[in-house]
Formats: structure tokens, C-alpha cells, sequence
């Protein structure tokens, strides 16, 4: 019950917090997909996309992308959100321990991130080609995942895999600080006889500020890895389309390190770290406030769905 709570509550915050953001973000993985020296940049800066849009009257193709992005969001952060809250309370059973570690909370959430990658790659690879295809052009997810083969549809799967390392640190940090905040509160409720008792939970502020703070931290430790999957996964370029073998190049994570270093030098591994940042960090927040807010509401549905189904079970045995 309570890992579906979990599960439920953050993929619906993922849902509002992906609509809401998505024209950011779209500016930001075109941003950060562009590969050219310096003098020769289409982007100076964020900015630049943004004003594109709006110049070209493509400001709608702000949201080329969206509802494959949110499937994809809805999808990776319930399973992610199922898998963290099922193997942090299968270990805290079969451990004994009354509270987790932050060395295995750390294993637990790569674990749980793991998994969501390898389900929703594909579904991350279509987005992120439409959302850095010109504006106006962008193929829908059908088209994009049939025009490829299943190779190229998980397309940046060892860096996603690495970048586990991501949500793992956040969601450890969130946890943790969350944890001692209501460490107070959990001590007054704490009753082992009382079952399906409403879980304690942040209040909107604390929750995303606790968000930013976590999410700040694990973006700039991961950046380089972030743009080099950007890159993997982007559309043709128009700059690389008569040259195939530096297109293909690209597809690999030595291809793209080697593109950056190449053209932009050592900077290149940060650009756009402001925008991902601001990015990032506001979706995070965003989606964990939205969290704690709805997981009473959710709960409450939960035990009501089951307590229905409960007293209608024995109502089908009879008829």
C-alpha cells in the first residue's frame, strides 16, 4: 500500500511539474544539444532559443515533444518512486534496522533508477529528438521510434545507466534531511499496533526548498555526463547532416566527450549548467512539494479503494 502511495503521488508530481517547465525546457536541450566553436555559435545563450521561437512564430513548438515527455515522466517516476519505497521497506525488514543508512539508501535508489532506465529509454530518446529538432519539424513518437531500429531507440543507455548517480544522490539527500525534520513528529505518532495510519508529511515550503537544495547538488556533480547524453540523443543537426561519420561519431559517449573537448574545450563539458540548474532544480522542487502535498489525499483514496473492495468481495463469492 504504502509503495503505491509513493509511486502514485510522484508520478502525478513529475505530470504538473513536466507541463509546467516544458518550454524551459525545451530551450535548455536545444541549448545544450548545439556543438560548434565558439565564433560560430547559432546560441550564445538560453535566450537565443527562446527568442527563435518567438521571431519564426513557432512559440507552440515550445511543446514539441509533451506528451511523450510526460509519458515518459509519468511512467519513470512511478516505477522509480514503486521501486525505492518497495526495496527501502523490503530492506528495512529483512535488515532489522528501524532506519536506513545513507550507504544503502544510496544503493537502493541506483537500484530503483536502474530499472527505471532500462524501461523508459526509448521513450527519453524520442523526446529528446523532438525537443531539439527545428521548430515546426518534429515527428510524432510513433514515427520516431519506427524510423529507427530498437539499437538506436536505446540510444545513450550506458551514459542514462551512469546517471543513475543522479536522482540517487537527490532523492538520498531529500530523504535524509527529510527524515530529521520529522523525526519529531514521527516519534509522537510511532505505534506499531496502529495500521494505515495517514504518513507525516512537509510542508509545501520545507518540501521544496529541501528540493532545490538536493537536486542543486546532484546536477552539478553529474553536468558533463548530462551534456554528453544530450548530444547522443539529439536530432541531425543541420551543421552535421552531410557528414555522416561525424553524426555517427556523436552516438557514442567517447564521440561526444571528444566533440565537446574538440570544439568547445573543457568549458563546453559545463555549458548550459545555469539553465540545467534552473532547470532542474525548480522541476525537482516542484515535484516533490507536489508530492508530499497529494500523498494524504492519495492515501486516503487508497484505504477507501480498499476497504470498497474489501466489502464487495464477499457480496461476488455469494452471487
Amino acid at each position: 500500500m504504502e509503495s503505491l502511495v509513493e509511486a502514485t503521488s510522484g508520478a502525478v508530481g513529475s505530470l504538473v511539474s513536466t507541463t509546467i517547465l516544458y518550454p524551459l525546457d525545451t530551450c535548455k536541450t536545444k541549448y545544450q544539444a548545439e556543438n560548434r566553436a565558439h565564433h560560430h555559435q547559432k546560441y550564445r545563450n538560453i535566450s537565443d532559443v527562446l527568442w527563435e521561437a518567438i521571431s519564426t512564430r513557432q512559440v507552440l513548438s515550445l511543446y514539441q515533444g509533451l506528451g511523450t515527455k510526460n509519458f515518459q515522466s509519468f511512467i519513470s517516476q512511478f516505477i522509480y518512486f514503486y521501486g525505492y519505497s518497495f526495496f527501502k521497506r523490503l530492506y528495512l525488514r529483512k535488515s532489522g534496522y528501524k532506519s536506513i543508512g545513507t550507504k544503502a539508501n544510496l544503493i537502493i535508489a541506483a537500484a530503483a533508477g536502474a530499472c527505471t532506465v532500462v524501461v523508459t529509454q526509448p521513450l527519453d530518446t524520442a523526446s529528446s529528438k523532438m525537443q531539439t529538432s527545428e521548430f515546426g519539424k518534429s515527428k510524432g513518437l510513433w514515427k520516431s521510434l519506427s524510423e529507427r531500429t530498437w539499437t538506436e531507440a536505446f540510444d545513450g543507455l550506458g551514459i542514462s545507466l551512469l546517471l543513475t548517480a543522479n536522482p540517487s544522490i537527490q532523492y538520498t539527500a531529500f530523504d535524509q534531511l527529510k527524515q530529521r525534520l520529522l523525526k519529531a513528529k514521527m516519534r509522537k505518532r510511532r505505534d506499531d499496533d496502529v495500521t494505515l495510519t495517514s504518513p507525516e508529511a512537509l510542508s509545501a515550503f520545507s518540501a521544496f526548498v529541501l528540493g532545490a537544495v538536493s537536486k542543486c547538488i546532484a546536477t552539478c556533480l553529474t553536468y558533463p555526463a548530462i551534456r554528453c547524453k544530450v548530444m547522443i540523443q539529439s536530432a541531425e543537426s543541420d551543421e552535421n547532416k552531410d557528414d555522416e561519420a561525424q553524426q555517427e561519431s556523436r552516438k557514442t559517449v567517447s564521440g561526444a566527450i571528444y566533440a565537446i573537448w574538440e570544439k568547445e574545450g573543457v568549458l563546453g563539458f559545463f555549458k548550459g549548467l545555469q539553465a540545467q540548474i534552473l532547470k532542474t532544480v525548480l522541476s525537482s522542487a516542484l515535484l516533490l512539494m507536489i508530492k508530499e502535498k497529494i500523498t494524504k489525499s492519495t492515501w486516503v483514496i487508497m484505504i477507501a479503494l480498499r476497504r470498497f473492495l474489501f466489502l464487495t468481495r464477499p457480496q461476488l463469492k455469494k452471487a
